[in-house]
């Protein structure tokens, strides 16, 4: 596990990365990324808790 520091870390270090690879800053990486994670959900049926 890691704590609330390294964590943060890390996923300011995957939002640099994924800037990067869409070549847009990282702010426009927060939305971009944002907005696909949505899609994801919305395609896998919307469920916050899935089926055990």
């Amino acid at each position: 596990m890691c704590g609330p520091h390294s964590c943060s870390i890390k996923i300011t270090q995957d939002v640099r990365e994924y800037a990067a690879q869409k070549e847009i800053d990282e702010q426009a990486a927060l939305g971009v990324g944002m907005k696909e994670k949505a899609q994801e959900f919305v395609a896998a049926g919307a469920e916050i808790y899935g089926k055990a």
